[in-house]
């Protein structure tokens, strides 16, 4: 490999808007980085996650394969 041609991998603290903040290690370039959305807010990882089915595409689906 030749030198000198990779990033630099060092610790950087990750602060969210709602107010969590870590460290973790990145070849981000600055000594912190500015997130909106992190584990603890996202509704995926709280369990508040709401399904959308605006369409009606979950219905129309199970009509079509549903229950047999």
């Amino acid at each position: 490999m030749r030198p000198d041609i990779h990033p630099r991998y060092e610790e950087v603290a990750v602060s969210c808007s709602c107010g969590n903040s870590f460290k973790t290690r990145s070849t981000y370039a600055k000594d912190t980085m500015l997130i909106e959305v992190c584990s603890q807010c996202h509704p995926f990882y709280t369990g508040k996650q709401k399904v959308m089915d605006t369409a009606g595409q979950i219905d129309k689906f199970n009509r079509r394969f549903g229950k047999s």
